[in-house]
């Protein structure tokens, strides 16, 4: 791989995986590894789904990429599908090649319609690699919600609170990842969430929620924001929405897309709205659907954040944390969680190592038994520390 740079922050420990198959990767020499993050988050459906492949085969054969001047009915046909799912069903919807730019392109259109020029979020949220989400020191308000989470008064939040007062006018719209924390799996208080919501919507502010990676039943219901009993104005979508195909969409309701059609405000990217794309991002929701793949997401996701929990029966794990299939296992000593993470590699087992947690987010089609496995591989090891 030195032809390759590799800037993600990330010592590169598989270098040459050759075969894929639900939850496992294969290297070139045969060995087999239970993928417990699901790429980058990304393959809810697991690794070379043949649903998925049909799908990709049968719109190469027609046509892949558009133009700004002509499309094909896919693309209708998929976005119908995603604004269903949102709730955003008489919305708009667009479909972009990541995360991050779906993010991007919501907080352009927030300030475009507003007029306001500042970002709330959560202190603790990630919003993606580009620099107009990395730089927060001017038009960012980020709340810092970690006296919330101890407040006695978090099941009833008060609109009250000197915290929620300083929320400035000049809010064009709250990003709001529910339950990522940067990828630390931390759920700030409902009511917290509903009266920031509240505020921002009264000074004529926008929600734009961020389910990149929590969307696509990683948190046991269709998308994080279910849990908040919430009604976002634009949602973006990625990750698992392609199963590793690089699609992502941005959905935004009625009056928003109204807004934006009587405007002037325009969008142009070479691969918006492709039909290959699209015929991802639907089939990708139809086997969701059609599997119960969301329902078996919180039942198995309980079990296993269950079983994750023994865990904490050892001296070397501070906490466990999860919602549907996304879980957090926190170490009371990062050189531990170092070497633990060294030594489930070599016994075939990939977790996302976030230096004193282990992010886990395995395909919801994982099976059962693969994962209780890893609990127990998991356990031998803390035992001999």
């Amino acid at each position: 791989m030195s032809s390759v740079l590799n800037c993600t922050g990330h010592e590169l420990r598989l270098r040459n995986i050759v075969e894929s198959d639900g939850a496992h990767l294969i290297d070139d020499r045969g060995n087999r590894y239970l993928d417990l993050e699901s790429g980058v988050w990304c393959t809810p459906l697991g690794h070379n789904n043949a649903r998925v492949n049909a799908a990709i085969a049968r719109q190469t054969q027609s046509v892949s990429h558009a133009g700004f001047c002509f499309s094909n009915d896919i693309v209708e046909d998929a976005a119908q599908s995603v604004l269903s799912l949102t709730g955003l069903g008489d919305g708009k919807c667009v479909f972009l090649c990541s995360g991050s730019e779906a993010i991007e392109l919501g907080r352009q259109i927030c300030k475009h319609i507003t007029g306001k020029s500042v970002t709330l979020c959560l202190h603790d949220a990630y919003l993606g690699s580009y620099s107009s989400v990395v730089d927060r020191d001017t038009g960012w308000y980020p709340f810092d919600w970690r006296e919330c989470a101890a407040c006695p008064d978090n099941d009833a939040c008060k609109s009250g609170c000197p915290k929620l007062e300083d929320i400035p006018d000049s809010v064009s719209e709250f990003v709001f990842e529910p339950g990522s924390a940067s990828g630390f799996v931390r759920f700030p208080p409902v009511s917290l969430i509903r009266n920031i919501v509240e505020i921002v919507r009264a000074r004529g502010g926008k929600v734009l929620v961020n389910e990149v990676t929590t969307g696509m039943g990683r948190t046991g219901k269709w998308f994080g924001y279910n849990h908040y009993g919430i009604e976002p104005d634009l949602v973006s979508i990625g990750k698992g929405l392609g199963n590793g195909y690089p699609v992502s969409a941005l959905a935004m309701n009625c009056p928003t897309a109204a807004e934006l059609e009587d405007g002037t405000f325009k969008y142009m990217q070479s691969h918006q709205n492709d039909p290959l794309g699209a015929a991802v991002a639907l089939e990708v929701i139809t086997v969701l659907t059609a599997e119960g793949l969301i329902a078996r997401s919180t039942v198995l996701g309980e079990k296993f954040r269950r079983a994750l929990q023994t865990l904490t029966h050892s001296s070397h794990i501070a906490e466990v944390r999860g919602r549907g299939m996304m879980f957090a296992v926190d170490f009371a000593d990062e050189a531990v969680g170092d070497r633990t993470y060294d030594q489930l590699l070599a016994m075939g087992y990939i977790v996302c190592n976030r230096g004193g947690t282990f992010r886990i987010d395995p395909p919801l089609t994982i099976a059962e038994a693969d994962f209780l496995g890893f609990v127990e591989a998991f356990r031998g090891l803390l035992a001999e520390e």
